[in-house]
């Protein structure tokens, strides 16, 4: 197993409930998994909310929870509407939320470096805007990426540690990918700003490796545990599926036989590594080299345009449109099954208490049932609430944190 945080007595109390926190894209590993039960499986506007807090912009990152506090970013001033506004008054936000109260009790903004992609009709930055990256903690710093604005660390009351350009490129479908933490570095994939993977030493900000090569990747890396207590950091690139040495950046393998861009994130189980893409694939991970013929265990139908897909007790799951779960043995199909309302996603499914929660774009919640026979559990909407919808869910003390452009919502059973 890769190395875990060691945690100092200055924030053992901020950390106290620490195996509840939520300190990055998709939690834990970067799977999209938790082991909380007791989670509701139905809500509305009224019905089982904690808590609902009005945010200062809208936004696609998801929040993540370090001790009593959520952290999330939005933006303001430009990006509402697709052709309209002063791209000179945009403004991002870091917003930290009282876990127990839903109360803000502090917002950090953000002058972003311009000109910034142009939000504009028709392009996907007008589909997920100015701050679709998932802040990281390691439970004594943050760790923020603002694309070509950089990546900023600071403490976890919003002052600023260091800042750090990853590159200055920009790309009309915008910038999303979420930082990842492997022992004292903050890794980024700026894939729109520099085509590459770069790693930063998490204490002072310098540049410790930079992996050249990643083309149209807009997905965040996954560490992946080997069999040998090893660790792999794999990034879906448009080209190929590559697994890196996350201490060195030194490429280890590669999978071959792509093109087009892709969002998806990889997910894995037990050394293998799920891909969805235009496509499914299941990889042994630990090769070296080209292990296209090598170590693809098998290949099969299914894609996805942008959800990562969730593993659990030997089954794939992730949304389309309609809902899709693959055998992780074989790759065969065990459903493909229609929803109740047709619907988009872009938030990857969160998988937990026996059940999967699929947050649609604009058409509510959907949650399925575990297990290889499809079953919609039921199907969630906020009444007075239907702005854009794309952030993905978490899991924090036996409730769901989910995110609008509009609020923070905190939904648990009263």
């Amino acid at each position: 197993m890769r190395e875990r945080l060691l945690l100092v007595p200055a924030i053992l109390t901020v950390l106290s409930g620490i195996s509840a926190n939520w300190m990055q894209f998709r939690g834990p590993d970067g799977a999209g998994t938790s082991g909380e039960s007791g989670l509701p499986g139905s809500w509305s506007s009224t019905k089982n909310i904690v808590w609902r807090t009005k945010l200062p912009g809208p936004g696609t990152s998801s929040p993540i929870v370090v001790g009593n506090r959520v952290y999330l970013t939005c933006y303001s001033g430009y990006g509402l509407e697709p052709g309209k506004g002063d791209m000179d008054k945009l403004m991002r936000h870091l917003v930290c939320v009282d876990r127990g109260k839903g109360a803000i009790l502090w917002t950090k903004d953000f002058k972003p470096v311009l000109p910034e992609s142009q939000y504009g009709p028709g392009g996907n930055e007008s589909q997920h805007g100015y701050s679709s990256s998932t802040p990281a903690s390691d439970g004594k710093h943050l760790y923020v990426f603002f694309g070509k604005s950089g990546v900023y660390c600071l403490d976890l009351d919003g002052k600023e540690i260091w800042h750090k350009s990853v590159g200055d490129s920009t790309h009309g479908w915008g910038s999303s990918n979420s930082p990842v933490l492997y022992k004292d570095l903050v890794i980024v994939n700026a894939c729109i700003e520099s085509g590459c993977l770069v790693a930063l030493d998490k204490n002072t900000g310098a540049e410790v490796w930079r992996a050249k090569g990643i083309g149209s990747s807009w997905n965040t890396p996954v560490l992946v545990d080997l069999p040998d207590g090893g660790a792999e950091l794999v990034v879906n690139e448009s080209s190929a599926v590559i697994g890196f040495d996350p201490a060195s950046g030194k490429e280890l393998w590669r999978v071959t036989g792509f093109n087009g861009y892709v969002c998806p994130s990889v997910v894995a189980h037990n050394g293998v590594v799920y891909v969805v893409r235009g496509g499914a694939l299941a990889i042994k991970a630990g090769g070296r080299g080209d292990v296209t013929k090598s170590h693809v265990l098998w290949r099969g139908k299914g894609s996805s345009l942008v959800s990562s897909p969730v593993y659990h007790d030997g089954l794939l799951y992730w949304p389309t449109g309609s809902a899709l779960c693959l055998d992780a043995a074989t790759g065969k199909e065990v459903y493909n099954s229609r929803l109740s309302q047709g619907a988009g996603f872009y938030a990857s499914p969160l998988l937990a208490d026996g059940k999967i929660y699929c947050v649609s774009r604009s058409s509510g919640t959907f949650v399925l049932a575990t297990g290889r026979t499809f079953k919609e559990l039921a199907h969630n909407k906020f009444e007075d609430d239907d702005s854009r919808t794309n952030a993905s869910p978490i899991v924090n003390d036996g409730c769901l944190l989910l995110r609008t452009d509009r609020y923070l919502v905190c939904i648990g059973k009263k």
